[in-house]
C-alpha cells in the first residue's frame, strides 16, 4: 500500500531476495484486490506497530478474502516531518499523513500547536504531491527515501513519540 517511499514499498526491497516490481496501491482493498485478481504475486500489509497496536481493518481483509499469511518482515519506523527545502517548522501550517504516522507522533505536535494535522492516504504520496505541487507551508510524516525520493528536506527527524516504533508486515 503506497507510492515508492512509503514504508511498505521499504518491506518491498528489503524482504525478497531479488528486485521486484512494486504494484502502487492506494487502499488495502486495492492490495487485496490486486492479490486476487493476481495483477500481483504477494502482497506486502502492515499487521501490527509497536505504539499504535494491531492493524484490526487488515486482519479483517485477511479473514474475509481466506488469505495466508507466508512471510513476515519487522522494521524500525522512523517518522520524519519534510517539506520543500529552505522553510522552518514555524513555515509549516499544516501536515499531512497517514492516520496511523500521526498517531505515532502526537506528542511532537503537542509541542507546535501552531500545525494542524489532516489524515491522508499515504506517508510518501503525500511526500510526492508536496514536490509535484511545490507546496509551501506544508509538511508530511514519511520515511527518509520519500525526503530523497521527492527532494524534500527533514525538518525534524524521527519524531515518533515512541523512539521504539517497530511495525511488522
Amino acid at each position: 500500500q503506497g507510492v515508492r517511499g512509503s514504508f511498505h514499498h521499504i518491506v518491498s526491497q528489503e524482504f525478497f531476495k531479488n528486485p521486484v516490481e512494486a504494484i502502487e496501491c492506494s487502499t488495502f482493498d486495492r492490495v487485496v484486490d490486486s492479490l486476487i485478481t493476481k495483477e500481483c504475486d504477494a502482497a506486502i500489509m502492515a499487521l501490527e506497530n509497536s505504539i499504535a497496536g494491531s492493524i484490526i481493518p487488515n486482519y479483517a481483509l485477511i479473514n474475509k478474502f481466506g488469505l495466508h499469511i507466508v512471510g513476515e518482515h519487522y522494521i524500525d519506523i522512523q517518522q520524519n516531518l519534510m517539506a520543500l527545502p529552505n522553510q522552518t517548522i514555524m513555515d509549516i501550517k499544516e501536515v499531512y499523513s497517514h492516520p496511523m504516522a500521526l498517531l505515532q507522533c502526537t506528542e511532537f505536535f503537542k509541542l507546535h500547536p501552531h500545525i494542524k494535522l489532516i489524515e491522508d492516504k499515504d506517508t510518501a504520496e503525500v511526500a510526492q504531491r508536496i514536490h509535484e505541487q511545490q507546496l509551501k507551508g506544508v509538511g508530511a510524516i514519511a520515511s527518509l527515501m520519500a525526503a530523497e525520493l521527492f527532494k524534500l528536506e527533514v525538518i525534524a527527524a524521527s519524531i515518533q513519540t515512541i523512539q521504539v516504533n517497530e511495525t511488522r508486515f
